[in-house]
This record gives C-alpha cells, structure tokens and sequence, in this order.
C-alpha cells in the first residue's frame, strides 16, 4: 500500500532541503579551506561514468555496482549479479582504472568487492646535481581495497559499508591505511523523492615511510671525532584521509511509455576543501536503451575548476546477460579535460 506524504515527510525534506542551501552559503564556513592537506586524494576522483555525466549528483540515484564508491547502501537494490571496469584518463598523463563485483543474496543482502588503481606512470629520477635526470626511472602509484556489504533494513530503507585499504607508493617508499565509506538511501513517501546521506573515507591517518627516507646523520657536526655517518631516517608527518560528507536527493519522472528522466542534487561538505553542490540529470529512451546525461560540479565552490559534465550511454540485454556501456566527459577549467569509459555487465 503506497503511503501518502504526510507533514512529518514534508518536515524531513524540508529539513534536507535547508542543509543543502545553508551548507553551501554559510560563509564562516567558507573563509577556510584545508586544500592539499589530505593524503591518498586520488580517492576522491568519481568512478563511473553515468555518476561523472551526472556532475557527481550520484549518492541518491546509487541502484548499481558503482554504488560502492558512491554510496555503498545502493547494491542493496541490485536484483543480478554485476561486475564493472572503468578507464579515466586524466591530466599529464595519469589515470584511474576501478574493478568490481557486487553479488545479492536474496536476504542476507548484497556483497561486493572493489579494486581502485591510480596510475601515474614511469618518470626521470633527477637531483640538483643531475637536474636533467640520472639515468634511473621511478614511478608512482596508489591503490584501495575494498569490501562492501548492503541490505534494507526496512522497505524503503537500505545502509551499506565499504571498508578499504589504502596504499600509496613512490619510489622505494610508501604510506598505507585503512577506510570507511557508510552510506543510506530512504526512499520518501513524498512524491517518489530519494534521500540519501554518505560519509565517505573515515578512517586513520597516512604516513610516508621507506628506504628513500634513510639518510647519513652527523648529530653532532660542531663534535670532532664522533660519528659523522650515522643512519637515520626523516621523520614525516601524518595526513588524514578526504573525509566527505554528501547529502542528496533524487527523483524519477516517467513519461511516454516507459521513457524516464531522473534529477538528482548533492550538497558535498569536505575536509580539505570548500563546501559546494552538484546537479545531473539522465534521460532514458526507448525503454533505458539509450541514455543521455549532464550535469554541473562544484556549484558555490570558491575558485571551481570544475563545471560542466555530459555523457551518453547504452544498454543491451537478453533474458540472462545484460550489458551497459557508458561514456563521460568533465570539462577543466584550465587543465586538460576528462574522459571516462566504462563497462557493466549483469547476469
């Protein structure tokens, strides 16, 4: 039996509705920002590109396998099996590449597994005696881990988890750590509209350690005849993760036999950065065979980089095998611009 909104449900996303737009004006809340001072960044590029098509604006529309990074409560809804691969490339050469599995389990709820690669690729190793290069090669790369589980806890009600291990490694040194993304998706009584609330990267803090931190040490250089060779190692500091936290809704409109347009808006509160809001949209036609997304980041954000995102995609499937195929594009204000590819496959 379908409720009807009631005052309370008004009240609710009233209430939402209130935080995305005071989140985003409170300007106490914008005269400091902690920009560059997190490690492990590279998990706060979006995966997936339906969710970069759609500016981000993806923790309320989560209902696929890409819900582990979004918003991991969302393969709660998954009724088949999907896996995923993704391909970014990015800037000066660099790039993200996301493998993932998630299985339901009737029940019990849903599984997943996730394997988030950042690849930077192979570069000169140069010193101020050989500013040009020494001859020898480094390369830099980071990684994450992860394990994700989801069910409802009511009807309209579903909470997930994603734990993750972090590694970052450059050279012959390294920094590992571990973290957790919670998320819930309510599905309102209030006119079809989704709530969702994530809190993304919670964890410990990351250090760099290594061979590359080993160094001769003279402790006492105004001391003749002492040790001047002595080995020690550079003490670094401590960085947190990217925390975020990200409040959303989203709403579903069906017209023309089964064609669908969903509208989706996320507030994004950071650790390092500004608060800002993302918008998208996705249009379905004939039946979600074909798809056409775009969407806006970085809305109220001081000195955006960011801004417009489209995207297309396609999906085929037979009574068994289902398959998605989905592009995006992310405009950069001054750097090179983004491309995402992807692939989902059900069954």
């Amino acid at each position: 039996m379908k409720l009807k909104p009631n005052f309370k449900m008004n009240k609710l996303l009233l209430i939402a509705l209130a935080f995305i737009f005071i989140l985003c004006n409170n300007t106490e809340a914008q005269k400091v920002t902690k920009t560059g001072t997190t490690a492990a960044k590279f998990l706060s590029i979006g995966i997936g590109p339906r969710a970069n098509a759609m500016g981000g604006a993806y923790s309320a529309v989560s209902n696929d396998v890409t819900s582990m990074y979004w918003n991991p409560s969302g393969i709660a809804n998954l009724n088949e099996t999907q896996t995923i691969f993704t391909y970014t490339k990015m800037f000066a050469d660099l790039n993200v590449n996301y493998l993932g599995i998630a299985i339901p389990f009737g029940s019990l709820g849903t599984f997943g597994l996730n394997v988030t690669a950042f690849n930077i690729g192979e570069m000169d190793v140069t010193t101020e005696l050989f500013p040009e290069g020494t001859g020898e090669k480094f390369d830099a790369a980071s990684y994450a881990f992860g394990l994700s589980y989801a069910r409802f806890i009511t009807q309209d009600f579903t909470i997930g988890i994603n734990i993750k291990y972090i590694r970052e490694d450059i050279f012959n040194s390294s920094a590992q750590g571990f973290g957790i993304d919670i998320g819930t998706i309510f599905n309102t009584p209030f006119y079809g509209i989704k709530f969702a609330s994530s809190i993304t990267n919670y964890g410990t803090k990351m250090k760099i350690e290594g061979e590359d931190l080993l160094i001769r040490h003279d402790p006492d250089p105004q001391r003749a005849g002492n040790n001047a060779t002595l080995d020690a190692y550079y003490k670094t500091d401590e960085f947190e993760l990217p925390l975020r936290l990200q409040i959303g809704l989203s709403r579903e409109f069906q017209f023309l036999n089964n064609q669908k347009l969903t509208l989706a808006v996320d507030a994004i509160h950071p650790n390092d950065n500004y608060q800002w809001v993302n918008v998208g949209g996705e249009l379905s036609l004939f039946d979600n065979l074909f798809n056409i997304r775009a969407g806006y980041k970085g809305l109220f954000l001081k000195d955006n980089q960011e801004g417009l995102t489209l995207g297309v995609g396609l999906k085929y499937g037979i009574e068994l095998f289902r398959v998605s195929v989905d592009y995006s594009y992310q405009k950069y204000k001054y750097l090179d611009n983004i491309h995402s590819f992807g692939i989902i496959i059900g069954f």
